[in-house]
């Protein structure tokens, strides 16, 4: 297929990457020149701006950091002549997905809103989660270019928005327990314990997550803090969540702690630091450190 893409950061541009070896021509498109230019010296043809790619194919993806991004691009995409179905692999959130949904129905363009899970690393190797929400015929289109980019495709309806609340409840269960583990893990090493031994017991008992079997291993265990999901980010989800919940009337008590101290932590100066990396304030003020650097 021609195939449009908007947003060539750390996940975009592994969808790049494995669509372009998937066989299909890809136009794409960033803002960062540099970033547009690692696609573009893989076989991509690169295009000034989202309506000029918009005119060229029926299919524009969008990979992008934050709900407002996306419904200005939405806007610009909404402009081309030749689109048809925009698909939003980005975390957007129900409130403007259905902003982005009304703008593009108005120009007879289908939006399927396709947020994926499994970070960077995931992205990569194409292991990721996808949650499609959208009309049927709009995803039985787009399907076999999900399929290249994830593993585990979930068709959640035709209301585009059920993906985008899907994706920020599993986002908010994750910074829950990744908060959680880590002020717990501090405590055991306070405590005695040794660091790795700890998430030894935790990943065959009750208490593992997504946290303990990879982010803190991979991450934290030999201090390396990699960035592969910013603090700033997680923290957008986990607050977007807890609006959204709080709209419809559902109760969350447990979520704005975690919330909280995400937002402690990027008055701390990690915004643009891996959302792990805020652990140090919990060894801080127990003055003890988890794990070793090799």
């Amino acid at each position: 297929m021609k195939i449009g893409l908007i947003g060539l950061g750390n996940i975009g541009v592994h969808f790049g990457n494995r669509l372009l070896a998937a066989g299909h021509e890809l136009l794409v498109h960033d803002r960062n020149q540099a970033a547009q230019q690692r696609l573009v010296d893989q076989g991509a043809t690169g295009v000034a701006s989202a309506t000029e790619l918009a005119s060229q194919t029926e299919v524009v993806l969008l990979c992008l950091p934050l709900p407002r991004i996306v419904a200005d691009v939405a806007a610009e995409v909404a402009q081309g002549s030749a689109v048809r179905t925009v698909v939003d692999l980005s975390t957007t959130g129900p409130s403007v997905t259905r902003e982005v949904e009304a703008l593009l129905s108005a120009r007879g363009i289908a939006l399927v809103g396709a947020p994926v899970s499994g970070g960077t690393v995931a992205a990569e190797k194409g292991t990721l989660a996808v949650m499609p929400a959208g009309p049927q015929a709009a995803y039985e289109l787009v399907e076999p270019l999900l399929r290249v980019l994830g593993k585990n495709i979930f068709y959640l309806g035709a209301d585009p928005t059920l993906g985008q609340t899907m994706k920020i409840i599993n986002n908010t269960l994750y910074a829950t327990s990744m908060v959680a583990s880590c002020e717990a893990l501090v405590y055991g090493v306070k405590a005695g314990l040794d660091s790795k031994t700890m998430l030894d017991v935790i990943n065959v008992s009750s208490g593992r997550s997504f946290a303990t079997l990879e982010r803190i291993p991979q991450c934290a265990l030999d201090r390396s803090f990699p960035v592969r999901f910013t603090t700033e980010l997680l923290h957008k989800d986990i607050k977007m969540c807890i609006d959204e919940a709080e709209k419809l009337g559902a109760p969350m008590l447990v979520s704005p702690a975690a919330r909280q101290f995400l937002a402690f932590a990027i008055t701390q100066g990690d915004a643009q630091r891996d959302n792990l990396y805020p652990m140090r304030h919990f060894e801080e003020w127990a003055g003890v450190q988890f794990g070793e650097a090799k």
